[in-house]
């Protein structure tokens, strides 16, 4: 799969300042929760700000992480919601059956019998497990679980998402599946 260059990868979310000295909360994204530490500088998505991790831990469910050029709290407040990404050529290759998660936008949804459903805009996880975010072609998105038992195919080379969803699972304001 060719992937441009300038490609982000969201890699981590800082949060509150932690002490005096400096320190944030940082929300990792991926299994290895110290990985966003591996990657030298991290960027905003726009580039034009950057970021160098002096020393990271793990505390329970965050990444209590020292960036260099933070010396106090009121520098590591400003610092609160700011995202952190790498370029996609940094990341190794996924083996056969993995895959990132941004290589899923804007693959095709599919259901069982072939029907499109719309095209995957984000993967979720808003605390219960992963979610995809979908957009038909007409309404609001919609989410399902990313679980294998929803969501049993992936083919990137296709460019497309097989899902398997209950019969009743788009009754409640979401349109029904189109033909594409």
């Amino acid at each position: 799969m060719s992937v441009s260059d300038d490609q982000k990868v969201l890699m981590a979310l800082i949060g509150a300042a932690h002490g005096i000295r400096g320190e944030v909360r940082v929300k990792p994204f991926g299994g290895d929760p110290l990985s966003f530490s591996d990657y030298g500088t991290l960027t905003t998505k726009d580039g034009k700000r950057s970021f160098e991790v002096e020393h990271a831990r793990v505390k329970k469910t965050v990444v209590i992480t020292k960036f260099k050029g933070i010396a106090d709290r009121n520098q590591a407040e400003e610092l609160n919601g700011v995202e952190l990404y790498i370029r996609r050529d940094q990341l190794p290759e996924p083996d056969e059956d993995e895959f990132y998660y941004s290589d899923l936008n804007g693959l095709t949804v599919i259901d069982q019998s072939g029907k499109m459903l719309g095209k995957v805009v984000s993967v979720q996880d808003f605390g219960a497990g992963d979610l995809l975010e979908i957009r038909p072609r007409r309404g609001g998105t919609f989410y399902v679980p990313f679980t294998r038992e929803i969501v049993p195919e992936i083919s990137l080379a296709e460019k497309r998402v097989t899902v398997v969803l209950p019969d009743d699972y788009l009754s409640e304001g979401v349109p029904e599946p189109s033909e594409g």
